[in-house]
């Protein structure tokens, strides 16, 4: 299926100040989404992974790389012709109630991307606003309701409802559920669920909660410090994680059956700065399984599956050496 969405070694350096040193928070990222398909980013806070949604969206601009977007270089447009595309590219924010205008009603917050980017009539705006409403399972008399006057999980649909407001084709979905209780979690998941279905919405889903990534997504994408160590399809890489990070994060996972024993994979400290990168492979200070050249070899990528790619210069050799056991994961709804 050909991509909606092709990010192609993506950077973004920040600037600080009084200092000849960058932020590295992405470095030479690629990936590619085809449409109704979900590519889970995922890993530990300050790995990249929002800055990454963020550029894909030019929230904020690229350092380098390119950005298309059904063949169209988003990174090479002024900002009047990307304003044009801006209804088809849409982002659901992490925390509900401060992406929501608290001094709206949700039927002004769900009429304005209408009234912004399309020549509906009034009448026709109330009436998609009702259509909004009914798709993500919410009653029409809450289009009187203030955002304060809702719970966290009606907050979320109301942001979701804008999202898909102008018919995007993609959506980046920055953590839109870590917030929520785990009813509330369930639920939303669903939803992005049917109304890919429904839609073929194409999301780049960012996430930590990596029972949710496997729920939700088509494919992952690992990130460490600015870079992509593992991409693989989703139960691929649940079943056999290559690269001595993904099995870190996948051990950390809790199991709700107490009988269950799972391997520990451990790593050590904490993630080191992105102005100060380590040397060779960024995670050889933390890494159980680094060697010596882990300390001066930067890692390429390698092919460890059909559709499976790791950055581990000893990934053929952990794989053939340590099984791994099939992870039990708790389930969404409680």
């Amino acid at each position: 299926m050909v991509p909606i969405v092709r990010v192609e070694h993506l950077v973004k350096h920040f600037s600080i100040a009084r200092s000849t040193k960058a932020l590295q928070a992405v470095n030479d990222v690629s990936f590619s989404i085809a449409p109704g398909e979900t590519l889970g980013l995922v890993g530990e806070s300050g790995s990249g992974k929002t800055t990454v949604g963020r550029c894909v969206l030019r929230l904020i601009e690229p350092t380098g790389g390119r950005i298309l977007f059904e063949d169209r270089d988003l990174t090479s447009l002024s900002q009047e012709s990307l304003r044009v595309l801006r209804p088809r590219l849409q982002l659901v924010f992490q925390e509900p109630f401060d992406s929501l205008d608290p001094q709206m009603t949700v039927g002004q917050i769900l009429a304005e991307p209408l009234r912004l980017h399309t020549r509906l009539t009034s009448a026709e705006r109330r009436d998609r606003v009702f259509e909004l409403l009914e798709l993500v399972g919410l009653r029409r008399q809450l289009t009187e309701y203030y955002p304060h006057q809702m719970s966290a999980g009606q907050q979320q649909r109301v942001g979701i409802a804008r999202a898909i407001a102008t018919r995007p084709s993609f959506i980046v979905l920055d953590e839109p559920v870590s917030s929520l209780d785990p009813t509330a979690r369930a639920e939303i998941i669903d939803l992005l669920i049917d109304l890919q279905e429904r839609l073929s919405i194409a999301y780049l889903f960012i996430s930590h909660d990596l029972t949710t990534v496997r729920y939700l997504s088509t494919w992952v994408a690992v990130m460490y410090l600015g870079k992509i160590v593992e991409m693989s399809p989703t139960e691929e890489l649940f079943e056999q994680p290559s690269h001595p990070y993904t099995r870190a994060l996948l051990s950390a996972v809790p199991v709700p059956d107490p009988e269950v024993k799972r391997p520990k994979y451990v790593l050590e400290g904490e993630i080191p700065s992105p102005i100060n990168l380590p040397s060779g492979c960024h995670l050889h200070t933390r890494c159980p399984a680094a060697i010596a050249a882990c300390r001066t070899t930067t890692p390429e990528e390698v092919q460890v599956g059909e559709a499976h790619w790791v950055a581990c210069i000893r990934a053929h050799e952990l794989r053939a050496q340590q099984a791994w056991e099939k992870q039990s994961f708790p389930p969404l709804a409680v």
